[in-house]
């Protein structure tokens, strides 16, 4: 009897359709109580795994343990980094001006030797600066009073002959002129009984001679100039040599 009854049973047929075929509206989901049923939100039923051998999708919790050590050790690296950031502290600029100023105050040998070596250098270059430009000035000078050498030729001549004696208007222009090219470094070099020098006198005559022991000028054809240190030209004499 119990066999005939269980072959009569009629299958159980469920709509899991999430649309509803004869409204075409979404089906709402069903309560907890069909969740708890094995029936999820889609109308999908499903039964609950059960066993050993299921594994649970919740991540194992992390172990204290495992977690105490690792923030010991961040926090060991945070100060001993702490720790070099304190030794290498950069310096300021009141640092650097207090060291500056000790050192001004006390400075060492090194220095000191460096800045004599300095003022040294420094005062030999003022010196060959200035020769140089003294150099430079007489020069351009020069240039300028070689014009005027050939009308300083003819004034001596003139004197020679008598022409600027007294207050007559040709001696006081060639006195003006004369203290014009001085004040400009002009001097003139070369008189009768001076010492021969090759280095100042060129000689266009040379005359023996009984009363002089070493080569002397006897006589001044050309007057020589120096223009400050530099020699303008050379004074043209006729020379008395020692038999």
């Amino acid at each position: 009897m119990a066999d005939e009854n269980h072959e009569r049973e009629e299958p159980i047929i469920r709509d899991k359709r999430r649309i509803d075929p004869e409204t075409g509206e979404v089906r709402k989901p069903a309560d907890s109580s069909a969740s708890d049923a094995g029936v999820d939100e889609s109308g999908s039923h499903f039964e609950p795994l059960e066993g050993p051998d299921v594994e649970t999708s919740m991540p194992p919790a992390d172990d204290e343990s495992d977690a105490a050590p690792e923030g010991a050790a961040g926090e060991s690296e945070g100060e001993g980094e702490a720790d070099a950031a304190g030794d290498d502290e950069p310096l300021t600029v009141d640092d650097i001006l207090n060291a500056a100023q000790a050192e001004v105050d006390e400075p060492t040998s090194e220095h000191l030797a460096d800045l004599k070596r300095v003022t040294a250098e420094y005062a030999n270059y003022r010196k060959r600066t200035e020769a140089n430009r003294e150099v430079e000035r007489e020069r351009a000078v020069g240039k300028a009073v070689a014009v005027l050498l050939p009308v300083l030729d003819d004034l001596d001549r003139a004197e020679k002959h008598g022409d600027l004696e007294g207050d007559a208007p040709f001696a006081t222009i060639a006195a003006k002129l004369r203290g014009a090219v001085e004040k400009l470094g002009l001097a003139p070099f070369g008189e009768a009984g001076e010492v021969f020098d090759p280095q100042r006198h060129e000689a266009i005559f040379q005359q023996p001679s009984d009363e002089v022991e070493v080569d002397t000028v006897a006589d001044v054809v050309e007057t020589g100039y120096y223009l400050g240190s530099t020699l303008l030209r050379a004074a043209k004499v006729v020379v008395k040599t020692p038999q």
